[in-house]
């Protein structure tokens, strides 16, 4: 087992990185930009080495600054969390060249996975289904007006080399394809340095459904069950649960199965995830996230196993030492991402400093944050503050926990994406089950947020107005418990709040 580890990462992950290590009774180094300098990830290692730069492009994602922190601080491994370079490839064997352990996919599998037209050709092999589409790219807009032709509309553009939501159009039909080719490609190129484009059906109504694996290195393998992600806003991924209200066990079952086969058709090694989509009963290839996932603490929160701890394991030499019966799934779980977004306006990031920090508690509530009061929120690193996760031994207990824990929170300061999950977890739709992708979508947010913030301003002129009155008459009347003092005080909270951010329980910013 290794002594000292280096996590390549910020934030809520790296804390999380941290946190495990500790209890296996091993040291961490932090790496941070200039930034993250007061960060808690930097106070909670035992090593801290600045990478020094503000952007991501001077610090985080410059792979000999890294793998100099680690020969400086004596690492042994470096786990790359998620997000900046723990899907590449080249960083993966850079650390293996110079004789250090990546807890994390072999390269090759990460190459295999990362291409989305490769990864559609070695399912196709290993006999995996997939969305009906191309396996090659396209070279322009006519080609791609025939190729529809032969698959039909609606046909979703995608990058070969994207993920997160870049590089995606949704084409229903001939005359939308010049548009939607050129704005797909040039997203692509910028996001990825690849301009290529592929085509498959565009399934209406899908839910995003996704399984959570690991392998060690002997070829031993297990899958912990079925996530639901399908609570996005332009393929973010905002509320995630496990298991999924539509799949039942006989159906877990079989697409576990089918997402090893996967795993083990590209070799793959570590903590993975291969994602489904999910319509009228079927279940479809869309990609394998080669690293640790955001939403892995509701798998973890079910099955009991700290997937870090499985990582670091797996990565040291260790063999699994169990089998898929030992996996047993308990309750339900929910985390949402607490993100830096004003969900009043369109879901831009929202800046500014922490200046006030109230966080849920209670029974079987988890909080992985990166976020502490100080804090300066800017727009050169994502936006997601960390993750609020609980547990339930039914759904509807896990929602109804999930709501009270986010009225009990308050991030003062910056705007949060809270209030948008509330709004989908009250809905008696998404109670029921009766949800897809496009569901968020559907609540129009935006001008409910809108309506709110009117209010809120009215509030605000009002108090103002009281204020001044009252000042006019108190030398008059001396009355200071009056119902215009009474007023003062219920709307200055109210003032208060909005300044904050809107209560969680309004529906506006929190």
């Amino acid at each position: 087992m290794f002594s000292r580890i280096l996590i390549a990462n910020r934030g809520e992950i790296a804390l999380r990185v941290i946190r495990t290590a500790r209890e296996m009774d091993i040291e961490t180094v932090a790496v941070f930009s200039d930034w993250d300098a007061r960060a808690l990830h930097t106070r909670m290692a035992h090593i801290a080495v600045p990478l020094h730069g503000n952007l991501p492009s001077q610090s985080y994602l410059v792979t000999e600054k890294i793998l100099a922190a680690a020969k400086q601080t004596g690492a042994e491994a470096i786990h790359p969390g998620y997000g900046f370079l723990s899907e590449n490839a080249n960083f993966a064997r850079a650390v293996r060249d110079a004789g250090l352990v990546w807890i994390g996919p072999p390269p090759e599998a990460i190459e295999a996975m990362g291409d989305k037209i490769k990864s559609r050709r070695a399912m196709k092999a290993a006999g995996v289904p997939v969305v009906p589409g191309l396996v090659d790219p396209l070279d322009d807009a006519a080609a791609a007006r025939k190729a529809a032709e032969g698959i039909g509309y609606p046909i979703a553009l995608k990058a070969a080399a994207g993920g997160g939501g870049k590089g995606i159009r949704i084409v229903r039909e001939a005359k939308e394809m010049e548009s939607a080719f050129r704005t797909a490609s040039g997203e692509a190129k910028s996001s990825f340095g690849d301009g290529r484009i592929y085509m498959e059906r565009y399934l209406d109504k899908p839910r995003h459904i996704e399984v959570q694996l690991l392998f060690d290195h002997q070829g031993n393998g297990v899958h912990y069950g079925v996530r639901e992600c399908s609570i996005q806003r332009r393929h973010q991924k905002l509320i995630e649960e496990c298991p999924s209200v539509v799949i039942d066990d006989a159906t877990r079952d079989k697409m576990g199965a089918v997402a090893l086969k996967a795993g083990a058709a590209v070799g793959y090694q570590n903590a993975g995830t291969v994602e489904f989509l999910w319509s009228n009963g079927e279940f479809y290839f869309l990609e394998m996230n080669t690293r640790l996932q955001v939403e892995h603490p509701v798998t973890e929160m079910v099955t009991g196993t700290d997937l870090v701890r499985e990582q670091i394991r797996v990565a040291s030499g260790e063999k699994l030492g169990y089998g898929q019966d030992a996996v047993r799934w308990n309750g339900w779980a929910i985390e949402v991402r607490i993100n830096a977004e004003d969900t009043a306006n369109k879901f831009l990031p929202s800046t500014g400093t922490i200046h006030n920090l109230r966080m849920p508690g209670g029974p079987f509530v988890r909080l992985d944050l990166g976020m502490y009061r100080g804090m300066e929120v800017g727009v050169n690193y994502d936006p997601m503050l960390g993750k609020l996760i609980v547990w339930g031994r039914t759904r509807a207990e896990a929602i109804a926990r999930m709501i009270r824990a986010l009225q009990e929170m308050n991030v003062g300061g910056v705007r949060t994406s809270a209030p948008a999950a509330l709004s989908v977890l009250e809905d008696a739709r998404f109670k029921q089950g009766d949800f897809d992708t496009h569901f968020l979508e559907s609540l129009n947010l935006d001008k409910e947020n809108q309506e709110l913030e009117s209010i809120v301003a009215a509030a605000a002129a009002i108090f103002r107005h009281h204020k001044a009155r009252r000042r006019a008459l108190a030398p008059e009347s001396g009355n200071r418990e009056g119902w215009l003092d009474r007023s003062r005080r219920s709307l200055a909270s109210h003032a208060q709040r909005s300044a904050e951010g809107p209560a969680p329980h309004q529906g506006g910013g929190a």
